[in-house]
């Protein structure tokens, strides 16, 4: 009897084990996350009193983890401010309609689901050859802000992270001549939306590991089935070898994003050049042998 009963007693063990293993590390991503959700929101003054903030929800790793740490930090903030998940459905073929409201239901979380046929559009408008990704997000984003304006949300919250700034600023250098990415806080152009990014100090990484941790259900965006965009896909190859090749590079771009020196650069509009002049008035002592 006991022999037999040994083999199981043993993998019931190896079980609990790797249970434990896996909510341990699910607390600690749940820390790292919250911990530089946080931080951001305070650094940027992403969310103020009375708020309500529309968390913009694709059914992809980013914006699952972005609503689910700001539900966290919703229920022990020391200010109050209201959440509304809203997705937009683009009427992709063979979209799982169910998923997202099956999922918000049973968190009991405020949601919309904006219906709009975007999907045509773009496959009507794109030239052959070319990625659907500028004008699906772009046709996506004006969906998503008029309706922030129609219920009056005060903030939109987008699910961009630490590498899509990274990535961004490298696309505009490289493909745009500007010097310029994500900033984590942004009035919209038409002035009426302010879009906030949470997880700006968020690695993908991380967002990755609790994403499988928490088995959110992901919905894979199959618009354009499995053409990518080609220039970010390289951009961001491009960083996964430089932080192989020196560990914390990436990590290291975005604090100089974060620190900036206009006068070490060389826009005129920014800085003013023209107007340097030396102060000569006074003599100012200097030992021209100890220079240097």
């Amino acid at each position: 009897m006991t022999s037999l009963a040994t083999p199981a007693i043993q993998g019931a063990h190896e079980l609990d084990a790797q249970a434990i293993k896996r909510q341990r590390l699910l607390n600690r991503c749940h820390k790292n996350l919250r911990r530089d959700v946080g931080r951001a929101i305070a650094d940027y003054n992403m969310i103020e009193e009375g708020d309500l903030v529309m968390v913009c929800l694709s059914g992809g790793k980013d914006s699952y983890t972005l609503l689910d740490i700001l539900l966290s930090l919703q229920k022990h903030a020391p200010i109050d401010f209201r959440l509304i998940a809203v997705n937009l459905d683009q009427k992709q073929p063979g979209f799982p309609e169910h998923v997202l409201p099956q999922y918000l239901s049973s968190l009991g979380v405020d949601y919309h689901i904006i219906e709009m046929d975007t999907y045509s559009i773009v496959k009507e408008k794109t030239p052959e050859g070319k990625t659907f990704c500028g004008l699906c997000s772009r046709l996506r984003r004006g969906s998503l802000y008029a309706y922030a304006r129609e219920i009056g949300a005060t903030k939109v919250a987008l699910g961009h992270h630490r590498e899509d700034i990274v990535e961004t600023l490298f696309l505009n250098m490289f493909f745009g001549g500007t010097l310029k990415a994500m900033p984590p806080k942004l009035l919209s152009d038409d002035k009426q939306n302010v879009l906030i990014r949470p997880l700006a100090y968020c690695s993908e990484e991380e967002i990755a590991r609790y994403a499988r941790l928490k088995q959110f259900p992901i919905i894979p965006c199959n618009l354009c089935g499995t053409q990518e965009n080609m220039q970010r896909r390289n951009i961001k190859e491009m960083l996964k070898q430089w932080d192989r090749a020196t560990p914390g590079r990436v990590e290291s771009i975005f604090r100089a994003i974060c620190n900036v020196a206009p006068s070490q650069l060389a826009d005129p509009k920014l800085f003013p050049f023209a107007g340097l002049k030396a102060i000569k008035d006074e003599p100012l002592g200097i030992d021209l042998m100890n220079i240097g």
